[in-house]
């Protein structure tokens, strides 16, 4: 890298569908401390609308393009299908390149630690895009957990429900589990994730899994998970792109009170309108949205944390100049990949 103090961290971004299109590269535009310096995708369309957003990247049909202009690059950001992520990580790192990839890691827990092991022998930071740390409900949930609100806390549910019968209309609709394909890595690496942030590492875990989609070849649409936590919570986990009618996203009992939050996080969807993060609206759920803390017949609304991506590269560019932890460890998304693959294993 160049001056570490200063320089902003020259990054690219590969894949220009709805990682990179919607999450990564507003949220590193956003940042003054990287510059967005090029985007690979092999899609016209894609290619045209990149080019309108963002004219000072230069855009990039493949990854061998990419990598001819590695020396001029400081980090590569992975928002492609996980079936590349080892591959497209591993040749990163011969570069020198830093690495961020989004979720799910890899499609095995044995590539997760062989590109942790590469990073470390390059001397190169990898980390994964566990942005759902950032959802303004989680960040409010976590603050409750901390303050006690709740008392001890007995169970937590945790739903990513929505009802798209038709699918996505990309790779997620046809993709093997071979392939890190099907809602469970999808989903699931959210989920779980955000699981052990809350109640910490996982003592035993179980799960389901069923595909309802007309794929009859492709993974599971719909899944459930439960984990005991050594610390004696337990975790039950749903996740559905099927559900006509979605259960809360968070339901927490405690000893002295339970929360109750209905619907998703608004960060994703303002990113989507184009709303970057500079605007005072970002992140900030309408009162409608908030939680609810308390008994039945003694319950209030509980004002939402602001939701905050940008966190994520807030901390990497910290990082990267030797100023802090990296936001998002690879050993902890590589066990959360291996409770995946355990309960593919006897689902």
């Amino acid at each position: 890298m160049p001056d570490a103090s200063t320089a902003p961290i020259r990054t690219a971004v590969v894949g220009f569908g709805i990682s990179g299109g919607v999450f990564h590269a507003p949220l590193i535009a956003a940042d003054p401390a990287f510059s967005l310096d090029v985007i690979v995708t092999a899609d016209p369309a894609r290619a045209a609308e990149a080019a309108r957003r963002y004219p000072e990247a230069r855009i990039v049909p493949t990854p061998e393009a990419l990598f001819a202009l590695a020396a001029d690059l400081d980090l590569v950001v992975l928002g492609t299908p996980p079936l590349t992520h080892f591959d497209l990580a591993a040749t990163a790192m011969a570069h020198g390149l830093h690495v961020v990839v989004d979720k799910p890691f890899v499609t095995t827990s044995a590539h997760g630690v062989a590109l942790t092991s590469r990073a470390s022998d390059a001397g190169v930071q990898l980390t994964v895009f566990q942005n759902r740390r950032w959802d303004a409900d989680f960040l409010t949930l976590q603050k409750l957990v901390r303050e006690g609100a709740l008392g001890e806390i007995r169970t937590f549910e945790s739903r990513f429900e929505w009802w798209r019968p038709e699918g996505f209309g990309n790779w997620r609709d046809t993709a093997t589990l071979t392939d890190g394909g099907g809602i469970l890595h999808d989903l699931g690496a959210h989920l779980i994730d955000q699981a052990i942030q809350l109640f910490g590492p996982v003592q035993d875990s179980y799960g389901e899994t069923a595909n309802h989609s007309p794929h009859p070849e492709g993974a599971d649409t719909e899944a459930f998970v439960s984990l005991f936590h050594e610390s004696g919570v337990r975790s039950r986990l749903w996740m559905n792109g099927m559900a006509a009618r979605v259960g809360p996203r968070f339901h927490v009992l405690g000893a002295k009170a339970g929360y109750t939050k209905w619907g998703l996080d608004s960060q994703e969807r303002a990113l989507a309108a184009g709303v970057t993060p500079s605007d005072p609206a970002y992140g900030v759920e309408p009162q409608a949205s908030w939680g609810v803390l308390g008994i039945d017949g003694d319950a209030a609304p509980v004002p939402a944390e602001r939701g905050s991506y940008p966190t994520f590269y807030g901390e990497l560019a910290a990082a990267l100049r030797g100023r802090g932890p990296l936001p998002v460890q690879p050993t902890e998304s590589l066990e959360v990949l291996k409770i995946i693959e355990k309960i593919h294993a006897f689902a």
